[in-house]
């Protein structure tokens, strides 16, 4: 028999406001010890599948109204986001949202209050986050606000480990970040997969650099699943170089073509 997936997402139907149908059957798996890609435009249902996993839709007034989200096999509609993350399920939101007039460390800390960690335990968890990002380490007296979006970023990610996580729900960690920045964010995201077992479903636009970390890839548009399959067979992909990087064999060419400029007219 085949393993029970950690996260198990089955044709499920979201809606915001009771009338905005954001998916439409989505139906995906990330087993243990898995990086997931969910790869989409903007708007194409990402976050809105993240946050039904995580239960934080209820909070910008949506909810899953078909199918069913199950964790270890578990029905998770009973809990709510608390309990979620009480169970080892954190989600790192698009745009990162740490607390701004907060230091660096003083926003790592709150990640670790929902588990009731003791003095020892919380040094410790802080200790491994400044190990894996020591830029942050640097500025850990700094207000969060004026770290960079990169910074910010990593501020965001090991806010989240320091709740001992085994699912990590990333959405958009590439967003609006320097290309050094986005590498640094998916090897940790590696790392931690790989070292301490972490799982991940990512949530991101830019497919070429998510599909090189991820083992599985599920591309979703309008609110549905379109394809799935191994990272590595989607990175060769028509379908993802058509909608990621404008090839394809109807790709147009402008090659040759003139182009001409208006002459200044003479002044007299």
């Amino acid at each position: 028999m085949s393993e029970t997936p950690l996260l198990s997402i089955n044709n499920i139907e979201a809606l915001y406001g009771g009338v905005i149908l954001a998916l439409r059957g989505v139906t995906l798996n990330v087993n243990k010890g898995d990086i997931v890609s969910l790869l989409g435009a903007n708007g194409a249902g990402k976050s809105t599948t993240l946050k039904a996993c995580s239960r934080l839709l209820e909070a910008e007034r949506g909810e899953v109204t078909k199918g069913i989200i199950e964790l270890n096999g578990e029905d998770i509609s009973q809990y709510n986001a608390y309990e979620m993350v009480k169970k080892g399920v954190v989600q790192v939101l698009e745009g990162r949202h740490i607390f701004s007039h907060l230091s660096v460390e003083e926003n790592l800390m709150t990640g670790s209050f929902i588990q009731n960690m003791s003095k020892e335990e919380m040094r410790r968890g802080i200790d491994h986050v400044y190990e894996l990002f020591p830029r942050i380490k640097e500025r850990r007296k700094n207000p969060g606000g004026l770290c960079s979006g990169g910074e910010q970023q990593m501020i965001a990610v090991g806010r989240a480990l320091m709740s001992k996580p085994s699912l990590i729900l990333l959405d958009e960690p590439s967003m609006g970040l320097a290309p050094q920045f986005i590498e640094q964010i998916f090897e940790i995201v590696k790392r931690l997969n790989e070292e301490e077992g972490v799982s991940f479903l990512v949530s991101e636009q830019n497919a070429m650099v998510a599909l090189r970390y991820a083992s599985i890839g599920y591309m979703i548009e309008n609110g549905r699943v379109i394809k799935k399959g191994l990272a590595k067979d989607l990175l060769e992909s028509s379908d993802v170089a058509e909608m990621y990087m404008g090839g394809g064999k109807d790709k147009v060419s402008f090659d040759g073509v003139k182009y001409y400029h208006r002459r200044r007219p003479c002044m007299v």
